[in-house]
């Protein structure tokens, strides 16, 4: 009985890690990582999880795109062995080198040291930093092709969406674009497809995903969109390396990128504070009245910086058309959860929104300004020099703070 136990534990294992196919010729062979929660070291919150997608295409050559995150590499190489004979792979294609896509390399590369690994120059270049092995190199650029017998792998290069060395590859004959962090989401999920998960959570991590890693490329992100729309290509599916694929309906995301990469807002202004003593945290409140009042239809969302999530609250300045910023002043400046929004929402490169400051003060008040020059720093049209309270504010600096918010909204 414990034999029959232990071959029935064994087969489910296999299947559980065996690759998962897309079409006849094209298999999913990646990594779905439920238990992440931070990526980019502390720097993206992954709530939802995420995925490594790799995909293992067999035509009379074969192809495989893409690795696996470092911490997986060993796991990668044995399911993949489980997919093929690794001696079958005839060429590796890394579309992008950071390590959560290349990170099985060296272990597969002890495997197969000869297999030709297809990248941009720049590419390569990476790859030698990170790993410093001198392996078979073909460098490629857009409009190179690889002929695989029935399909063709053809390469365009999408430097800086988001790491100099990215590109796309489309495999005619499937209709697939390969687009590696272009389209994608940190979003864990064994069912693979946009037509078997909630689209909406979906939706809210693909708007994460771009606004807190790609729109500081917007401009370099909608001129490659449109030059990839302009070569006519019929695409079935979409394949990104986190997330889910694009198989129902692969335009939404398209047009999404659009309109993302196009100095994008909602009608809506976030508040973004900090506070010590609950004086700063008054004031925003009162100001979100003030703006409520004069424009009754525009979504005003508040966040503490210091318990928020601080990609959630990206994301929300991201879709706004306004944001205000506000915090007590502490040591002549502002607190360090401010600063490190203010930072982060300067190398977003954001267009075409207005800002302004905010804040109490006990003794001396330069917080507002400073957070008002951050502010001009980052490309935020600001409004006015701001407003600062002394201290806990009454119900007069509170009704000044509710002014202020009917005139900034004015002003929008």
């Amino acid at each position: 009985m414990q034999d029959i136990l232990n071959i029935k534990l064994l087969t489910d294992y296999r299947t559980l890690t065996m690759g998962k196919k897309l079409t006849d010729r094209v298999t999913w062979v990646g990594k779905v990582d439920w238990e992440l929660k931070t990526f980019h070291g502390d720097e993206l919150s992954t709530n939802r999880g995420s995925s490594y997608n790799s995909y293992l295409i067999r035509d009379k050559k074969n192809v495989l795109i893409d690795t696996s995150w470092l911490p997986y590499s060993r796991e990668f190489v044995k399911n993949l062995k489980q997919e093929i004979d690794l001696t079958d792979i005839d060429y590796i294609v890394m579309c992008h080198n950071e390590i959560d896509h290349s990170g099985a390399l060296v272990d597969l590369m002890r495997e197969i040291p000869d297999t030709p690994i297809y990248c941009t120059a720049k590419g390569e270049a990476i790859i030698r930093g990170h790993y410093h092995k001198n392996w078979n190199f073909v460098n490629v650029k857009t409009g190179d092709q690889l002929e695989l017998g029935d399909t063709t792998l053809t390469f365009i290069e999408a430097t800086m969406l988001h790491w100099p060395d990215t590109m796309f590859c489309y495999l005619s004959g499937e209709e697939i674009l390969f687009c590696n962090d272009g389209f994608g989401q940190h979003f864990a999920t064994e069912s693979l497809y946009d037509d078997q998960v909630c689209m909406a959570e979906v939706m809210q991590e693909a708007e994460k995903y771009y606004a807190n890693i790609l729109a500081p490329f917007s401009p370099l992100c909608n001129r490659k969109v449109k030059e990839i729309l302009g070569m006519n290509l019929p695409v079935k599916m979409i394949c990104p390396s986190h997330g889910i694929i694009w198989r129902n309906n692969p335009g939404l995301i398209i047009e999404k990128y659009l309109q993302w990469s196009d100095a994008y807002q909602e009608d809506q202004v976030t508040i973004v504070y900090d506070t010590m003593w609950q004086s700063t945290r008054l004031m925003a409140q009162a100001i979100a009245d003030g703006i409520r009042e004069q424009l009754p239809t525009t979504t005003v969302k508040i966040y503490n910086a210091a318990l928020s999530d601080k990609n959630d609250i990206l994301t929300e300045v991201f879709h706004s058309r306004a944001v205000l910023v506000g915090s007590p002043t502490i040591n002549n400046g502002y607190s360090y959860a401010i600063a490190g929004i203010l930072e982060m929402i300067k190398g977003l490169k954001l267009k075409k929104k207005k800002g302004a400051a905010f804040g109490s003060y006990g003794w001396s008040g330069e917080g507002i300004k400073l957070i008002t020059e951050h502010l001009k720093a980052a490309g935020i049209e600001t409004v006015n020099d701001g407003i600062r309270t002394m201290w806990v504010p009454d119900q007069d600096a509170l009704e000044q703070s509710r002014q202020f918010g009917r005139g900034f909204a004015a002003a929008l």
